[in-house]
């Protein structure tokens, strides 16, 4: 299959999604999504944009292969991971509702340097001052504050298992 009938494969399924999710379910009480809206691009595909602000409905193959959407149009919104942990949470997955949001956070960090922060969090490659900065910046500069204080705490916890680079 060559790489156009993918897309167009890809598309169909996508719209048939959406033709089946058109008497999508409330919210429930409070404006949270529930498990029973999930998956909520076949039951709520509404409530879904990029981070661009395109809705599902906007990415069709004409789109796609006209060039009118761009690889920016693709990237997930903050807001729809934060129905996804909505969702989590519904389930009782607490744990995994939290990474949804760190995730959410994290959305607005510049990709190379979000690759930064990782390597900088590898064992042995940065010491507890430049982690405690990075958590500063995060936290002043991009407003990711749940991230910043799991970077501190990451901090901590390598020096107390000796693994901060020696200054």
């Amino acid at each position: 299959m060559d790489q156009e009938q993918l897309i167009r494969q890809v598309m169909a399924e996508v719209l048939a999604k959406l033709d089946a999710g058109a008497s999508s379910p409330a919210p429930a009480a409070g404006g949270r999504v529930t498990k029973e809206q999930y998956p909520l691009g076949e039951k709520s595909p509404h409530l879904i944009a990029s981070a661009t602000g395109k809705h599902l409905e906007d990415f069709t193959l004409d789109r796609v292969t006209s060039g009118a959407l761009t690889a920016e149009d693709f990237r997930i919104a903050p807001q729809t991971l934060e129905l996804q942990a909505q969702v989590a949470e519904s389930t009782g997955r607490d744990s995994f509702a939290r990474n949804l949001r760190r995730a959410a956070e994290l959305t607005a960090v510049p990709d190379d340097r979000l690759l930064g922060v990782y390597n900088a969090l590898r064992p042995y490659r940065s010491t507890k001052a430049e982690l405690y900065a990075i958590a500063d910046e995060l936290s002043t500069k991009y407003g990711c504050t749940i991230n910043a204080a799991f970077i501190k705490e990451a901090a901590d916890v390598y020096e107390k298992r000796g693994r901060l680079r020696a200054e």
